[in-house]
């Protein structure tokens, strides 16, 4: 059996990338793609990774609830965001036990509201595709068991920072800025901290990990800093022929308000549940396709927020 067991670098674009979805809906898709891609990566080495995420976000949502467009009074009635949103990761192992990777997204993004004023409603729409906010992101193996390929385990931490790369000023076409939650970056600087666990299961082609990460701003940019936010992810893999493997995850995020004289505190802030099926094929020694698909199980959020009904990415990788 290949070493497809998860060694879970919580460095990546998931990581990341997961600016949760806030009032406007602005979003990238909470899987562990870590886990998909460098699964049996072990080796010092240099690996490309590089996926593609949709993220629809059409439902509006009141704590745990379903709610029409408008039904709870706004300024403005948030209404879709579509995000299309490209992730390359670059993930350098000098040394077995060591690695650091760079995480560059690249934002497509779409959407539309109802802007209430003096009576009238008056829809407003933003499209834009803009460099993200940039992550580095380093990583250490504390602990590593690997006596047989069937029974490995690794455990390690993970220290960052998410760089303030992108834009946070991105008008529409006449010159409305874009809420601070839509805008392709925050304007801040981000502390990333995190933990992962992994080991090849009992059964035989199985493994599994565990990951948790923080995200704790640093600073305030421009009357916006976004809140804090916890990641917890878990899941397995199981080896369905030599390359081919069936993934299955869990991916929780619990995210506090925003703040500051551009935020909207009381549309901010939530937590969710997602239930994440995936399929990796090893087409060669050094490449790797993969796709997932992402439903929700829990929602909830503090005010009027928008959320999804499903997302789903699809990504390669290759080993250098």
């Amino acid at each position: 059996m290949k070493k497809c067991f998860a060694i879970v670098a919580a460095c990546a674009a998931t990581v990341f990338a997961h600016d949760a979805a806030a009032s406007c809906g602005s979003a990238f898709c909470l899987i562990n793609t870590d886990w998909s891609s460098q699964g049996y990566w072990l080796e010092p080495g240099v690996l490309f990774d590089l996926k593609f995420e949709y993220v629809d976000l059409d439902q509006p949502r009141a704590g745990t609830q379903r709610i029409g467009v408008g039904q709870i009074p706004r300024d403005h009635d948030e209404m879709e965001t579509i995000n299309r949103n490209w992730v390359a990761n670059l993930d350098w192992t000098p040394a077995p036990g060591w690695g650091v990777s760079i995480v560059a997204p690249y934002v497509d993004r779409y959407h539309t509201h109802i802007h209430n004023h003096l009576g009238e409603q008056e829809v407003e729409t933003w499209k834009f595709h803009d460099l993200g906010d940039m992550r580095v992101v380093g990583r250490h193996e504390i602990f590593a068991s690997r006596e047989t390929v069937e029974h490995q385990s690794s455990l390690g931490a993970t220290l960052g920072v998410k760089l303030p790369t992108g834009k946070y000023d991105v008008t529409n076409d006449v010159g409305e800025a874009a809420e601070r939650t839509l805008q392709p970056g925050t304007g801040t600087t981000d502390l990333l901290l995190g933990l992962y666990w992994s080991a090849a299961a009992p059964l035989a082609n199985t493994s599994w990990f565990a990951r948790v990460q923080g995200v704790l701003p640093m600073t305030e940019r421009a009357g916006f800093k976004p809140g804090k936010a916890v990641y917890v992810d878990g899941g397995g893999r199981y080896a369905l022929a030599n390359d081919v493997g069936l993934m299955m995850q869990l991916n929780y995020v619990w995210k506090g308000r925003d703040s500051g004289g551009e935020a909207e505190p009381e549309d901010s802030g939530q937590q969710q549940l997602w239930l994440s099926p995936g399929i990796s094929w090893n087409v060669s020694k050094s490449a790797q396709l993969y796709a997932f698909a992402q439903f929700p199980l829990y929602q909830k959020v503090n005010g009027v927020q928008l959320t999804a009904d499903w997302s789903a990415l699809a990504g390669v990788s290759w080993r250098f």
